[in-house]
């Protein structure tokens, strides 16, 4: 494997989480770039603070899906994920075979599905999750800021995708602590030469450079740094059935799905 490490703009600086409402941690992240989640590396600890784990129940605690938290009360992830209010939505978790480890366990109150959505193309994959109680923010749960309507992103560009996926498409389980690798972005015409025509506006890809995202990853975060504020630009949807990493993974492009996310949370 190759291994350098990533130098992100002003990751080495220090950022008050009381100048930015969202995407500034406490924590953090070393991330050395190429270095599972298919071909990736454990995460510091607290360094994505934004980061969830979807489990089935309070007495099951069984991980399906990641998520992003968007707000005190909302969680981002895919629609394909299948949320139900049976589920429950951890914060702040980083080892889950951990019990030392001072979670949050919070009830879902609604989960609303974007109404395009559609699981024959997986185009629109974007559910929002409302909580039923506020999450209490701190130094391993803070806020991951929403990539803003129409923004572009260069081909090329590095981002960082975490989740608690499968570090090899046939593993029997998925690994404890929260995985994180780098991956750069990809337009959508480089992408439609891996993936033709399934890949459609509502999709961002990143990718196809030695490292993947997998099963159990979806849902969860792509973000990008911009000014040393980390902005969710993806959210994990689909990709290559074996977690191939010389195929980009597909991501629900925010930017595109912005205007639906606001209109939700601003009712709801």
């Amino acid at each position: 494997m190759s291994v350098y490490m990533l130098l992100l703009p002003g990751i080495d600086q220090e950022w008050s989480l009381r100048t930015f409402s969202c995407g500034v941690q406490e924590i953090q992240p070393v991330i050395s770039g190429y270095a599972r989640i298919v071909n990736g590396e454990e995460a510091v600890p607290g360094s994505w603070p934004w980061q969830v784990s979807l489990q089935q129940s309070k007495t099951n605690s069984w991980h399906f899906c990641g998520g992003s938290l968007v707000s005190k009360r909302w969680v981002v992830t895919a629609a394909h994920c299948g949320v139900t209010k049976s589920n429950v939505v951890v914060l702040g978790e980083h080892d889950r075979s951990s019990s030392q480890e001072k979670v949050q366990k919070l009830a879902i109150q609604e989960v609303f599905t974007h109404p395009q959505y559609s699981s024959s193309t997986t185009s629109n994959d974007i559910a929002l999750i409302k909580l039923a109680t506020d999450a209490e923010l701190g130094s391993t749960v803070a806020l991951v800021c929403l990539a803003a309507a129409g923004d572009r992103y260069q081909s090329g560009q590095l981002c960082v995708t975490t989740g608690w996926g499968k570090t090899r498409y046939n593993a029997l389980s998925t690994p404890s602590k929260l995985q994180q690798t780098a991956l750069p972005l990809l337009t959508n015409e480089e992408c439609k030469n891996y993936w033709n025509g399934n890949i459609l506006d509502s999709m961002i890809c990143a990718g196809a450079a030695g490292s993947s995202s997998c099963m159990g990853d979806s849902g969860g975060p792509l973000v990008c740094q911009k000014n040393g504020v980390w902005y969710l630009v993806g959210i994990v949807s689909w990709g290559s059935s074996r977690c191939a990493t010389n195929m980009p993974g597909v991501y629900a492009r925010v930017s595109l799905l912005r205007a639906w996310a606001d209109s939700i949370m601003a009712s709801n």
